[in-house]
This record gives structure tokens, C-alpha cells and sequence, in this order.
């Protein structure tokens, strides 16, 4: 079996790290609003559309029932959301915005907005949006490949990840030595 090496040039390890310095960047624009980045994808969720349970959070934000649990309970200890019990299923609960998290809808947008053009600075529109369609090819790649299976047994896979690796290398070497 053929080991390919996880190193800082693989596209998961990229991925990771970005994921890691958008947190960071982002932590440093909300921590003065007594939010934290855990909670950014639910209080978005929750500023389009007031009002969902739970499981619906946990879809949109991709976690699983326990940390969205303690998402939620954070931000209700912070004041940040209420639990309503659902109209039409008593057993169910809906969280609803505080005003006060209303009233930091404003700011909160415009960090995380800055936190996007300060990572984007300097990168083409057109790179942009490749790049934005090759990470929603990736997350439909991998949404479909965690979805429950038939019984057949995967493919191995290695030889077309090692294909794909060396392209996205070749690539990336190409796009440096140009300078983009």
C-alpha cells in the first residue's frame, strides 16, 4: 500500500490551516462583543432565519447534536438566544435572538466581512471564484462520500489521490514561479 506524505503542501493540510487562521482572525474582530467563533455560524443561521431548532443549526453549521448543545447553551447563558417551546410540537424547541444579539447583527457582519477582504486582499476576482467553485466541488465530494453507502466495499483510491496531488503540487508551483 502506497503512503502518500500529509504535508504542508497536501490540499488538507491548506484547508485546515486557513480554516484555523480565519477562526483566529476572526476571534480577534468578535471577542469584543462576548462572542466567539463557535457561535458565528449559528447567530448567521439564526439572523436569516429566526427561529430554528436545534437540528436544523447543526445541519447548517455541519457539527454534531452535543457541541451545537453547547453552543446553544452558551449563548443562552450570554444572553444571546431564548429557547421557545415549537407551536405546532410542544416537545420541540426553537431558539430566537435576544435583541441584544439584534443589535449586534451590524458589527458582527462587518467582521466577518473584513475578515474575508483582509484574506482576499490582492487575489484576483476571477482566482476567487475558481477557487469558491473548486471548494463547493470538494464539499460535495466529501458530503457525498460521508453519506451512508451501500454495502460494496470503497475503492482503494490511492493511485487517483496520488494523481490529484501531483497535479494540485504542479500547479501551485507553476502559479508561484508567476507570481500569483
Amino acid at each position: 500500500m502506497t503512503t502518500l506524505p500529509l504535508r504542508p503542501t497536501t490540499l488538507g493540510y491548506q484547508v485546515n490551516k486557513l480554516a484555523r487562521l480565519f477562526e483566529i482572525a476572526l476571534r480577534q474582530r468578535i471577542a469584543s462583543y462576548g462572542v466567539v467563533p463557535g457561535q458565528f455560524p449559528a447567530l448567521l443561521a439564526l439572523y436569516e432565519r429566526d427561529g430554528q431548532t436545534q437540528r436544523e443549526l447543526c445541519e447548517i453549521a455541519s457539527v454534531d447534536q452535543s457541541t451545537m448543545a453547547k453552543t446553544l447553551a452558551r449563548m443562552r447563558r450570554d444572553g444571546l438566544v431564548r429557547e421557545e417551546p415549537d407551536p405546532a410540537d410542544g416537545r420541540r424547541i426553537r431558539y430566537r435572538l435576544t435583541s441584544h444579539a439584534r443589535a449586534l447583527e451590524p458589527d458582527l457582519a462587518a467582521a466577518g466581512y473584513e475578515v474575508i477582504a483582509v484574506a482576499t486582499k490582492g487575489i484576483p476576482a476571477a482566482q476567487l471564484a475558481a477557487f469558491d467553485q473548486a471548494l463547493a466541488g470538494i464539499a460535495d465530494n466529501l458530503t457525498a462520500a460521508l453519506a451512508p453507502q451501500s454495502h460494496s466495499a470503497p475503492p482503494d483510491g490511492l493511485g487517483e489521490l496520488a494523481e490529484r496531488q501531483a497535479i494540485v503540487e504542479a500547479t501551485a508551483q507553476k502559479s508561484s514561479s508567476r507570481g500569483l
